[in-house]
């Protein structure tokens, strides 16, 4: 339930950003325990992972807009309605891409010969570490608006 007093929905907002984190660690460590069962990947328990982390990523997104909404429209703050909406935007594209590197990873693990992979693999981690720095700033303009009227 989203909270109706506003520093008890910024609250909420960053207790929602602190599960993405928390959702992303238990894809990650899914994933390397999958690459684990290679080469007879144990797909089965890694597609009812990727269920789970999507209705978490589902849940939290939900959450996330309708505090989104009530910023802009009962709080009157659409600055930070605007931040909530680039940083699910980012969020979206990470996880995009944090599935991405999973695959590149398997085909890595798969093909140690293709040198292709490798390289591909840093690619994709280069551009994860620019959309977490984007994210970050994104999160410290919110933080800056938020506390504005303090």
């Amino acid at each position: 339930m989203v909270p109706t007093d506003f520093k008890a929905l910024i609250q909420r907002f960053y207790q929602l950003q602190a599960e993405r984190v928390e959702t992303y660690q238990l894809f990650e460590e899914g994933h390397e325990a999958y690459l684990r069962t290679g080469p007879h990947y144990d797909f089965d328990h890694y597609r009812q992972l990727v269920h789970e982390i999507t209705q978490a990523f589902c849940g939290i997104s939900k959450e996330v807009l309708e505090i989104k909404e009530k910023l802009h429209h009962e709080f009157d703050r659409p600055a930070l309605s605007e931040h909530i909406e680039k940083l699910q935007s980012k969020e979206k594209q990470k996880l995009e891409l944090t599935a991405k590197l999973q695959l590149a990873r398997q085909r890595a693990q798969d093909h140690p010969e293709d040198e292709d992979c490798q390289e591909q693999i840093q690619e994709i981690k280069h551009e994860i570490i620019k959309n977490k720095e984007a994210l970050s700033e994104i999160m410290q303009d919110f933080k800056y608006d938020s506390e504005e009227c303090d």
